[in-house]
């Protein structure tokens, strides 16, 4: 299934239910902050080396697939409303990205970009 097909898919929900009165930028931004919550809360208090073995108990991987498709549901939703390419936009970010984190300043570390620019060699 496609983004385009998600989003219609999502758009006819929400009509057929008439939520779009709801669906504003500003309501929607916050369910999306929300829903991202609600899965950072499922992993709040769990070691990195824990997750694996919590994931492999079905009930705890069905509720973290249920978070993550509301946010991506928001996410997409606010995209629809604002008229927002999410595809050309990742795909613009990326570039952003790769500009600002350059491979070989950026490999194996996670500074962030401002730290990375001190580490640049001098122009000659």
């Amino acid at each position: 299934m496609s983004i385009e097909s998600l989003t219609a898919q999502l758009r006819d929900f929400a009509q057929d239910r008439e939520w779009e009165q709801f669906h504003t930028p500003r309501n929607l931004a916050m369910a999306l902050s929300g829903e991202a919550g609600e899965l950072l809360s499922l992993f709040q208090w769990l070691r990195d080396g824990q997750v694996s073995g919590w994931l492999d108990d079905p009930s705890n991987r069905t509720a973290v697939e249920h978070e993550m498709a509301d946010v991506f549901g928001y996410l997409l939703r606010l995209a629809d409303v604002l008229d927002v390419d999410l595809e050309m936009a990742l795909r613009a970010k990326i570039d952003v990205n790769a500009q600002k984190y350059p491979v070989e300043l950026a490999r194996g570390n996670a500074l962030k970009y401002t730290a990375l620019a001190s580490r640049r060699p001098a122009d000659s």
